[in-house]
């Protein structure tokens, strides 16, 4: 599922982000969702979401 559309997140959802220091580099980082951060129905780059570890980035990919 497309991580840039807001109602395909759920809190309690496992998926995996990009961190802002990661944006150029891409690396991911997964988790589960624990408050999703973005109030607009989608974005081009992903949703933000804070994780329940607190890292806060966008969603990449949506693992369940």
């Amino acid at each position: 599922m497309s991580g840039t559309i807001r109602s395909n997140i759920s809190i309690g959802a496992e998926v995996d982000i990009v961190l802002k220091q990661h944006q150029r580099s891409g690396q991911l980082t997964r988790g589960i969702v624990a408050k999703i951060l973005t109030n607009s129905p989608n974005h081009p780059h992903g949703i933000k979401v804070r994780l329940e570890s607190g890292d806060v980035g966008r969603v990449k990919a949506i693992l369940s």
